[in-house]
């Protein structure tokens, strides 16, 4: 930290001040002695036998004035007090500093820290100050990304709502009117509301759903689960859909069933959304691979689709709220476009982490879980590019 000239010139008169100061004291003290002394034959005589009784080095050196001792004495004890005072005033300018610092970067200049080096405490304070400043931004930064992110989340859900709700208000109004021909015309008016009708509802539905696994106090239903009879039960009750489709789903998970503690009811919900999400927008696909397998403490499972491949620039957003891939996700498919972000939530509220790989045979949704609840998986570097 560089002094300005009026501190330097403030502490050398601290230094010329106390150094008066404490000659006029040492001053006073020799007089007083010396009367106190002079006035007592018995203290004399005490003092004359003490130095006579001392002797200093190989030469047996006696002290004869004992007020030459007292004034090397004085002079030591007066370099410390010089020294402390100095440094107390410069510790004064050091925390002045600090606080114009402070008062800088309140004033507005958040990209500002305080840059210079201290020892002791007062570096420490420097160091939690530019922390805490720090942290503060990065709150900041937070609730403003959180302000934007509701702003995008109300206009998304506006707008998502407002094109179906007006198809619906028009067809309805047409009725209204009685602006039809025939009965076979009523019928498809009222069947094409029926349907924006319901996917206004999914909508809402997967809205509601994916603000509650959002929060984060929202507690889980932990069991222990049969990750493998559960695999076996989606693929049945999609088999169905699966065949109108043609498309076939199929189980890997090995011989043994794997087992893992986790919210049944949550969990069915990722597996729903995916294979839903592979039904809507695996364009060519013929099959669907439901794969599981246990690797240490946890547990990958495999959700993946050899339709039409993901471009490599849209897998790193496909768990964005809202967000479609162009063409194959158009909201002709009458997506949310919330499903893909509340697995993801759903996921990492079980402490695990989810992603995407796309080639020209297979696009893959990889799952990673943990087998026992409470243990937080760290996605690791080969799949933080995804």
């Amino acid at each position: 930290m560089k002094l300005t000239g009026r501190e330097k010139s403030e502490l050398f008169f601290e230094g010329v001040v106390t150094v008066i100061l404490l000659l006029l004291l040492n001053l006073s003290i020799v007089v007083l002695i010396n009367s106190a002394i002079a006035h007592n034959p018995g203290l004399q005589s005490g003092i004359f036998q003490i130095k006579r009784s001392i002797k200093i080095g190989p030469t047996n050196y006696q002290l004869w004035s004992y007020e030459n001792l007292f004034i090397a004495l004085m002079l030591v004890a007066d370099g410390f007090v010089l020294y402390w005072r100095l440094i107390r005033r410069y510790k004064q300018m050091q925390l002045r500093h600090i606080i114009s610092e402070l008062h800088y970067i309140a004033a507005g200049h958040f990209d500002h820290r305080i840059g210079f080096s201290l020892t002791g405490d007062t570096q420490r304070v420097v160091e939690s100050v530019n922390a805490l400043v720090d942290s503060a931004i990065h709150s900041m930064d937070e609730e403003r990304e959180i302000e934007r992110s509701k702003d995008a989340l109300i206009t998304n859900v506006s707008h998502d709502i407002r094109t179906p709700l007006t198809s619906i208000i028009g067809y309805l109004g047409l009725i209204e009117n009685k602006q039809y021909q025939s009965e076979e015309d009523l019928l498809k008016y009222s069947h094409i509301a029926y349907l924006k009708a319901t996917q206004m509802k999914s909508l809402v539905e997967d809205l509601f759903e994916y603000t509650k696994v959002r929060q984060t106090d929202t507690p889980l239903a932990i069991s222990r689960l049969n990750l493998t009879a559960m695999m076996e039960q989606l693929a049945a009750s999609f088999e169905l859909e699966a065949k109108k489709k043609g498309m076939q789903i199929e189980v890997e998970s090995g011989a043994e069933s794997l087992f893992i503690e986790a919210d049944a009811e949550k969990l069915g919900r990722v597996f729903n959304n995916l294979i839903a999400n592979a039904f809507k927008y695996g364009a060519g696909a013929k099959h669907i691979f439901l794969q599981a397998e246990q690797r240490g403490s946890e547990v990958i499972i495999h959700v993946a689709n050899d339709g039409q491949r993901i471009p490599a620039d849209s897998l790193g957003r496909l768990f964005e709220r809202f967000y479609r891939v162009e063409e194959s996700r158009s909201k002709a498919t009458g997506g949310s476009g919330l499903g893909l972000a509340i697995a993801q939530s759903i996921v990492q509220h079980h402490g695990g982490y989810i992603y995407a790989q796309s080639d020209d045979e297979l696009t893959s949704f990889v799952i990673h879980l943990p087998i026992k609840h409470g243990q937080q998986l760290v996605k690791t570097a080969a799949n933080r590019a995804n």
